[in-house]
């Protein structure tokens, strides 16, 4: 090489690296047009990126809102021709002459003969994402502390919401370019393309009560095998790029529970992708993960890619109507949560991961996570009880105490929604921040149905007197037939005649009670709700209520019993307020006896004092 050339070449090296790398072109709306020939790029199998054609069918404006668009295209390439528009493709890229038009979001309908599908502009992605947002605002619902699967899962059900048509009627899509009567006919017909909710690790039984919400979220559940790790591929240690598969984890760690979809766009350590919503949900602070395509699964219903989850890479930080987005870099912060299963028929084991911070999310995957572990490695059907115990950390305010037993055919259902019923309580309808800091849960596990119901209730004296002590004995008939007789030592108040009523009952009988007392009470503030939870009747006791009759009232859920004629005068005025409500009875004394057993049923004893 000449001393010219070798100077020539030593110049043309020194501007290449001194210039900037090149930025992706965006493609304007306004200057897409029917008949333009893109290439869209996806994973199909694996880690490793494909094309495929794209040809633009048109353009619609104002179709969910204000300045928001679509453009509509056939895809063609690949599996496209078999499978249809894919659960999975969400966000794929879309370039016309280089320049990235948008990502793959819509498909049209179900059983469709040929992959069309809609493209989300890639400048409203961008300007959503980017909008700064305030606070998630909660949906408060009402509900007791202590609800059942049932009321849990309708209220997770309203959050989870619907997927709906890109348009409600053909009329309403305003048509920018190709043929109008086509493309509005369509309009009405598009929906985001399914988003697959991958779990691993999960039992598929617990899914099947939340799957229909799953499913009308527009959510495909699949399962999955457990993740290996950093090293699903050599490939998958590559920078991430627009067209591969990406995570939104919910769960990470011995179980794990995600969506997956591809990325549109990354700019420097921003990334964005779907094209379409997750939830919708606005700021958020989900994991970001690597993602491996397993297989596409055919179907002439809803093609979808089954993929698993890598390491996790970043955070996505805002999930908005046209898009999701993130960061590359540092994962969120998710709350730990532990799970010891003690079984009778085998030895122990601990099951540990992370949960997302939400106020619908966080319940409902402490719920299906509990309900795995005992579906997982407890039978399903049959006789069974399940002893929890442990706490969940609310920074700040203390601990949530689980302590209680249930037992019979099926009691996972009501063990789990026993530990999501006050997280439910707590993250939807306070005002105030609500952190939860760790939870950590013991189960002791058994094949027995360890229960039983009262029977019969009598006094160890036939004259009881005021101010003396006695014995309430407590017939009690298990499961198996065998009769059990407790005690209960209790002391008779000093200064009382006439009559009274003696109440055994069980927790749920004895709660009835006290909502009847404490009706008006505020359960706003997170002190109050913890409180109430903390002090609630527990299945595993023998509650004992002593009680007169008294004329009182209820102040802002307070009870006020014995209270004079002329206090109750004026604060029967204020029952306007609605802060003051009647009290009849007046509480004498409460105990209580802590079981190794569930327990039902109630029996009531009519008391006359004899003066001492």
């Amino acid at each position: 090489m000449n001393l010219r050339t070798f100077i020539a070449a030593a110049l043309a090296l020194g501007v290449l690296i001194a210039a900037p790398v090149a930025q992706t072109t965006y493609l304007p709306l306004d200057q897409v047009r029917p008949g333009m020939i893109g290439v869209g790029r996806t994973v199909f199998s694996g880690t490793r990126l494909e094309d495929f054609k794209v040809e633009i069918l048109g353009v619609m404006r104002n179709v969910i809102g204000p300045k928001r668009n679509l453009i509509l295209a056939r895809l063609e390439g690949g599996p496209l021709a078999k499978t249809g528009v894919i659960a999975g493709m969400s966000g794929s890229p879309v370039y016309v002459d280089g320049k990235l038009m948008g990502a793959v979001s819509y498909s049209l309908g179900q059983f469709s003969t040929e992959p069309i599908a809609g493209i989300t502009p890639i400048d409203e992605m961008v300007d959503a994402t980017l909008m700064a947002g305030a606070t998630r605002v909660m949906r408060p619902a009402a509900m007791s502390l202590q609800p059942t699967p049932r009321e849990l899962l309708d209220i997770w059900s309203r959050d989870l919401g619907r997927s709906k048509a890109f348009v409600d009627d053909p009329s309403q899509a305003l048509v920018l370019s190709g043929v109008a009567s086509d493309l509005g006919r369509m309009s009405a017909m598009l929906r985001p393309i399914a988003v697959p909710m991958t779990a691993s690790g999960f039992d598929a039984s617990v899914f099947d009560s939340i799957s229909p919400s799953l499913a009308a979220a527009g959510f495909v559940p699949m399962s999955s095998p457990q993740s290996p790790g950093a090293g699903l591929s050599a490939a998958n240690t590559r920078p991430l790029q627009p067209g591969d598969a990406v995570g939104v984890g919910l769960l990470t760690g011995d179980f794990e529970l995600g969506a997956t979809g591809t990325v549109t766009h990354v700019d420097g350590d921003r990334v964005y992708a779907f094209g379409h919503p997750l939830y919708n949900l606005g700021p958020i602070q989900f994991p970001m993960t690597r993602a491996e395509v397993q297989v596409v699964l055919p179907s002439l219903m809803a093609s979808s890619k089954l993929a698993s989850f890598g390491e996790v890479i970043g955070t996505v930080q805002q999930d908005r109507a046209t898009a999701i987005a993130g960061r590359l870099g540092a994962a969120p912060s998710l709350i730990p949560v532990t799970i010891t299963l003690n079984s009778d028929r085998g030895p122990s084991r601990t099951f540990n991961f992370g949960v997302v911070r939400d106020f619908t999310f966080t319940p409902l995957l402490t719920y299906l996570s509990v309900a795995n572990v005992l579906t997982s490695y407890e039978r399903g059907a049959g006789p069974a009880s399940f002893a929890i115990r442990g706490s969940a950390s609310i920074r700040s305010e203390g601990d949530l105490s689980f302590e209680d037993i249930f037992s019979g055919e099926q009691p996972a259902g009501g063990a789990a929604a026993y530990v999501a019923g006050p997280l439910t309580a707590l993250l939807k309808n306070s005002g105030e921040n609500v952190e939860v800091g760790k939870i950590a849960l013991t189960i002791d596990a058994s094949e027995q149905q360890r229960s039983a119901r009262i029977e019969r209730v009598w006094l160890d004296t036939t004259r009881p007197r005021a101010g003396q002590d006695a014995i309430v004995n407590v017939a009690l008939r298990s499961a198996s037939g065998q009769e059990i007789v407790r005690q209960v030592p209790i002391q008779i108040p000093a200064n009382l005649t006439g009559s009274l009523q003696l109440t055994v009952a069980d927790a749920a009988r004895t709660t009835a009670d006290d909502r009847r007392d404490t009706r008006g009470a505020d359960m706003q503030r997170v002190s109050q709700v913890m409180r109430t939870f903390n002090r609630a009747r527990r299945n595993n006791r023998l509650y004992v209520r002593l009680t007169s009759s008294d004329a009182g009232a209820i102040v802002n859920g307070e009870p006020m019993a014995g209270l004079p004629p002329s206090v109750l005068a004026v604060m029967e005025a204020d029952r306007n307020s609605g802060t003051v409500s009647s009290l009849r009875t007046m509480t004498r004394g409460e105990w209580q006896l802590a079981l190794d057993f569930a327990v039902t049923g109630a029996r009531q004893l009519t008391l006359s004092l004899d003066q001492p």
